[in-house]
């Protein structure tokens, strides 16, 4: 614990001494926590950039698997203290949730930022999204989505190993499909 402690030195800091901790200022706690979020986010994803150049492997895998990891198991951690503690609806639905919140306001308001910097200098900006397979990656997420929900029904709404498992198979689906179609480029997937 001590040298986990250490190693989470550098964060820790200038969060206990940057942001407030008084529930009068919940407004300030709330935003410099939000911009903390986004200086942190900016550094991994960098530095997850970096890695994979160091070790020569793919800016797709390394995207599919740590930083999505990155970004999840936080999420995890909170979903599996809510389950222990009885709440197994609060856990899935945070699980689920959290992934909506994503796709619908953070990766919009990036955009919108960059959009307004452009447009208050004059320049006429839109954001481009490179992958042909977005359409392909949108249904096989909702298909797992979906997947998700059926298996939840047939265990009977219980949270249990057999749906870790499952999970745990939909991902390695989803990551083998993902890498496919990334280093195989099929044609007829485009739409």
């Amino acid at each position: 614990d001590k040298i986990r402690w250490c190693l989470c030195l550098p964060v820790y800091v200038p969060l206990y001494f940057l942001i407030p901790s008084s529930p009068d200022w919940y407004l300030a706690t709330f935003g410099l926590s939000l911009m903390w979020i986004a200086f942190f986010s900016f550094f991994m994803v960098w530095w997850v950039e970096i890695l994979g150049e160091v070790c020569h492997i793919d800016p797709i895998i390394m995207g599919y698997t740590l930083l999505a990891a990155g970004t999840s198991i936080p999420d995890a951690v909170s979903s599996v203290a809510v389950a222990r503690l009885g709440k197994g609806d609060m856990s899935v639905s945070s699980s689920i949730g959290s992934n909506i919140f994503d796709i619908l306001v953070g990766l919009p308001i990036p955009w919108i930022i960059k959009l307004v910097i452009d447009l208050s200098v004059g320049r006429t900006s839109e954001v481009r999204i490179l992958s042909p397979y977005l359409t392909f990656f949108v249904l096989l997420l909702l298909f797992m989505v979906f997947a998700v929900v059926v298996i939840i029904h047939l265990i009977g709404w219980r949270l249990s190993r057999t749906l870790a498992l499952f999970m745990a198979v939909l991902y390695v689906v989803f990551l083998a499909a993902g890498m496919a179609v990334e280093f195989t480029n099929p044609s007829w997937l485009r739409f």
